[in-house]
């Protein structure tokens, strides 16, 4: 039973990375996909933290890694949180500290530019769904 006590979080934790991606087409270019995102965060009240630059990493380091194979033309995450929507699902469980910061990211493969977030947990975390599908909706409404 003991080891069975030890093992549960890195199986917890594999069903956890399992989750999926949102994503919502873009009617544009990948720099207006980036202005939209970044207007409806802030336009939410939003702070955003960190903007992270994916697409540039991984096409700097491609080379360095052995690889040639171009992923994303373009990907930004960005980063932020919110006070009212934390302190809530918090309070429903403390351990929910682990999904934030929240992101939204924009990526433009081949396919075209799209907007999107992880998929959370059902449960007090849906009011965090329910907000990232607000500002993707908000982002990608022409």
């Amino acid at each position: 039973m003991k080891s069975l006590m030890y093992a549960l979080p890195f199986v917890c934790g594999s069903i956890a990375a399992a989750d999926e991606a949102i994503t919502v087409p873009f009617d544009g270019n990948f720099d207006d996909a980036t202005f939209a995102v970044e207007s409806a965060i802030v336009g939410q009240g939003l702070v955003i933290d960190y903007v992270s630059h994916v697409g540039e990493m991984l096409n700097r380091t491609g080379a360095d890694v052995g690889s040639d194979v171009q992923i994303f033309k373009a990907a930004d995450i960005f980063l932020f949180c919110s006070a009212v929507v934390s302190r809530e699902v918090m309070e429903a469980d403390p351990m929910n500290i682990a999904h934030c910061p929240y992101g939204i990211f924009v990526a433009e493969n081949e396919e075209g530019v799209m907007v999107g977030h992880r998929d959370y947990p059902d449960g007090a975390m849906q009011k965090v769904e329910d907000l990232l599908q607000s500002i993707v909706a908000d982002a990608t409404s022409n």
